[in-house]
């Protein structure tokens, strides 16, 4: 096995990755405007073949595969447990033109096959991006297109810094690159022209897309402040914590969120990159 991304393909098969698969209805009432959007930019058409990066539990992927009509969608994933999820909403909902395939997009031998690659929030963890997208790139059509969704800076993200900052008050952020896979690596516009000239990509468009989402989905204050206190940013701030800071933290996360619930959950804004690009 290729050792590309080793430590990301361990991550995302660890039991503490499962919470993607066990919260998987508000993952995607959360991420919904940011699926849409992509969906949007990507003019999905009936016919063509589409790939999905990074596809998770496979909303977007089924929804591609439903844009695409008599074509077909492929999700690709290192996670085996979201694939199986993913395999199983497919079925749920009838929609057969699609498939799941656990693997690594950065080095996958494609053919060039597809006449579009989409990702909501799955291209960022890449240990070579360059090398990601130039192969992204040669399973690719001639004049294929790109189309993904990515987060700006934490900062301009409502939904992580203002329990960001009060669990802060309470306990050290966890020290990194912050240009290393994760989350926010491709925050800076600049690095993904970089990464996309390298792998001769063109006519690239980036362009500002910022929407309010439900932390968690739909739900209470209470269903919010457990769902962000499960993902790996607060375990890696909380786990070795003593007790009593680790409950200072959790009621300041609170009472942080208190003043953004609404009658369908709490509502905090997101703010993305929309990266549109051709073969």
């Amino acid at each position: 096995m290729d050792a590309a991304n080793e430590a990301q393909r361990e991550y995302w098969n660890r039991d503490e990755a499962r919470h993607w698969v066990d919260q998987q209805r508000r993952y995607d009432e959360m991420l919904e405007p940011f699926g849409t959007a992509l969906l949007n930019a990507a003019s999905i058409a009936s016919g063509e073949r589409v790939l999905d990066v990074g596809c998770g539990n496979g909303v977007t992927t089924r929804a591609a595969a439903r844009a695409a009509g008599d074509g077909s969608a492929l999700g690709v994933d290192l996670s085996e447990a979201m694939l199986k999820r993913a395999r199983e909403l497919a079925l749920e909902e009838r929609v057969a033109n699609v498939s799941f395939e656990a693997d690594d997009a950065q080095t996958r031998p494609f053919q060039p096959e597809f006449d579009v690659a989409i990702s909501r929030f799955g291209v960022m963890f890449f240990d070579d991006p360059v090398a990601a997208f130039t192969n992204i790139r040669n399973g690719l059509r001639e004049g294929g297109r790109v189309a993904f969704v990515v987060w700006q800076e934490l900062l301009a993200n409502e939904w992580m810094a203002v329990p960001g900052a009060a669990m802060l008050e309470h306990v050290e952020p966890p020290v990194g690159d912050p240009m290393a896979p994760g989350p926010f690596a491709f925050a800076d516009p600049d690095r993904v022209r970089t990464i996309f000239d390298a792998a001769g990509l063109r006519d690239l468009s980036i362009d500002a897309f910022a929407a309010p989402m439900l932390v968690g989905g739909r739900g209470t204050l209470d269903d919010a402040v457990a769902f962000m206190l499960n993902t790996g940013i607060a375990h890696a701030m909380l786990d070795d914590k003593p007790a009593e800071l680790q409950s200072r933290a959790i009621a300041a996360v609170r009472e942080a969120l208190q003043p953004h619930v609404t009658a369908a959950g709490v509502l905090l804004g997101g703010a993305t990159w929309l990266v549109t690009a051709r073969s």
